[in-house]
């Protein structure tokens, strides 16, 4: 008898063994699923920041091509006030529509780019 009953305890200290045992690897398990949620945050955190940074970079960059564009119109506006101020004969915008075909608003732009010289104009056209 009392060999079944060290038996009996044999087996119920060997399986209390075992679950102690299976007890610790599940909760190393649980401590490496919980340090990889955690690194995994890390990385989220770390990715966020990035973000942000990359978006504040290309406003940066929107806002710098938009000041561009706009110092560009204004160039643009002022080359066509220039433009407008310079004196053209008739005789001569009539003469570039008859002889390189083109329209009369293209003829007086040319004749305007070139200060009224109707050579000069006709060669632009001509290259």
């Amino acid at each position: 008898m009392a060999s079944a009953t060290n038996r009996v305890e044999e087996e119920v200290n060997g399986d209390s063994d075992e679950l102690q045992q299976d007890s610790d690897k599940s909760q190393k398990r649980s401590a490496k699923h919980d340090s990889g949620a955690s690194d995994l945050e890390k990385v989220t955190d770390f990715m966020e920041e990035k973000e942000i940074k990359h978006s504040e970079f290309l406003e940066g960059a929107l806002s710098i091509i938009g000041a561009q564009r706009e110092r560009d119109l204004a160039a643009k506006r002022e080359r066509e006030v220039e433009l407008s101020k310079v004196s053209i004969k008739k005789d001569d915008v009539e003469l570039i529509v008859r002889e390189m075909e083109i329209s009369r608003s293209l003829a007086e732009r040319k004749l305007r780019e070139h200060r009224g010289n109707v050579v000069e104009a006709l060669q632009s056209l001509t290259d």
